[in-house]
């Protein structure tokens, strides 16, 4: 039987919203798989770079590479309304983690 009265609406609503927002977490719930697929792409590419560098006697850090690609990040962030800050924190980061890999390659 269908609920009557004042809570008739606020349960439909909820349902709904219930409904809604399993939808939206299905959705980040992909994106989040896109994203971590999307980083293991870009480390094999840069796994390469470094094994390149090591194999060149290139150094493993490339600071004027590393600042053009924050301020293009921080350029599309911004096109896509994403807080640009973000977006350099969470490069920064990915560099970090990818200096750290180049480091271990010249070292081996």
């Amino acid at each position: 039987m269908e609920p009557t009265g004042p809570r008739a609406g606020a349960a439909r609503a909820d349902a709904a919203a219930v409904t809604e927002l399993a939808r939206l977490r299905d959705s980040i719930d992909n994106l989040d798989a896109a994203l971590v697929h999307v980083l293991a792409e870009r480390f094999k590419c840069t796994q390469q770079v470094g094994l390149l560098k090591a194999e060149n006697a290139m150094p493993p850090a490339d600071p004027e590479r590393e600042a053009r690609q924050i301020e293009r990040l921080r350029q599309l962030a911004a096109e896509a309304k994403l807080d640009p800050e973000f977006a350099e924190k969470f490069l920064t980061f990915v560099i970090a983690e990818v200096l750290r890999h180049h480091e271990a390659i010249a070292s081996a």
